[in-house]
């Protein structure tokens, strides 16, 4: 429901930055690509490529992704 008020401009600002003051992700989608784009970033560091196979037991969800 936050969300969806934040997105309408209907939630007030003193309850935003209560939820910006916890951390509260807006948009999980976009987080969820920022988060794995930086897996990928570190793994290209390592391994250096970005080959990563589905079967890679340690990266499985970046290999997938």
């Amino acid at each position: 429901m936050q969300r969806y008020l934040y997105k309408k401009n209907a939630l007030r600002s003193d309850r935003i930055q209560q939820l910006n003051s916890i951390g509260f992700i807006w948009n999980p989608v976009e987080h969820a690509w920022n988060t794995n784009f930086d897996e990928l970033c570190s793994y290209k560091a390592q391994k250096g490529h970005c080959n990563v196979s589905e079967n890679d037991e340690g990266n499985k969800s970046l290999g997938q992704w």
